[in-house]
């Protein structure tokens, strides 16, 4: 005996992980489906699963967005001209909006074009710790390019991208980069950028 007192143990309290949330995120009023399934945590502030959502479906984050969460709306408040019905979104978390699977909820990105997404809580689930979250696991389609005149201008560039004897169909190709493909979706490349979120 050394005549040292040991100091009394602590009970070992585990902690219980925060859920991971499924999220589906479809773009609305587009000719086919264009939708990501992706994995976040639930702690997730609504201004960083913005920079998700723009990540995952292919956006260019140009312009402005807001959520709407059974009538309460969350974006980046104008100080210059402020609106007093928009909550500021980095002070809420995707759990505290949407805490339970079958919430549903919009998100409105570029006020002028006016894309509308739904976004679902498919389910919440105990997080697995190998994943690196966020991460998208599934999707359809290409994301629209920017600036393309919203659901009805997307649904002419189609028609012109699709119709080698469409008046604007050399200019519009020009103008996308020489080449769309609406049915591409690459799960890797989303992950990727995903991943280079800061």
């Amino acid at each position: 005996m050394t005549g040292r007192s040991r100091a009394p143990r602590r009970p070992v309290v585990k902690h219980q992980s925060e859920p991971a949330y499924r999220l589906k995120i479809t773009l609305l009023e587009v000719e086919a489906s264009v939708w990501r399934r992706i994995l976040v945590p639930g702690t997730i502030s609504l201004d960083r699963l913005h920079m998700v959502i723009q990540k995952a479906m292919g956006w260019e984050n140009a312009h402005l967005h807001e959520f709407t969460v059974e009538g309460r709306r969350f974006g980046e408040p104008d100080l210059d001209e402020p609106d007093e019905n928009v909550e500021p979104e980095w002070k809420v978390t995707l759990r505290e909006v949407a805490p339970e699977a079958g919430r549903r909820f919009e998100y409105f990105y570029d006020f002028g074009d006016s894309w509308m997404h739904e976004v679902v809580v498919e389910r919440t689930e105990v997080p697995e710790e190998e994943l690196r979250y966020p991460m998208c696991l599934a999707g359809e389609r290409s994301c629209p390019p920017e600036d393309c005149g919203g659901p009805p201008g997307y649904a002419d560039f189609l028609e012109a991208v699709r119709d080698p004897r469409h008046p604007e169909h050399n200019e519009i190709l020009a103008w996308v980069g020489g080449a769309f493909d609406p049915e591409a979706f690459d799960l890797t490349a989303v992950n990727l950028k995903l991943r280079l979120l800061k």
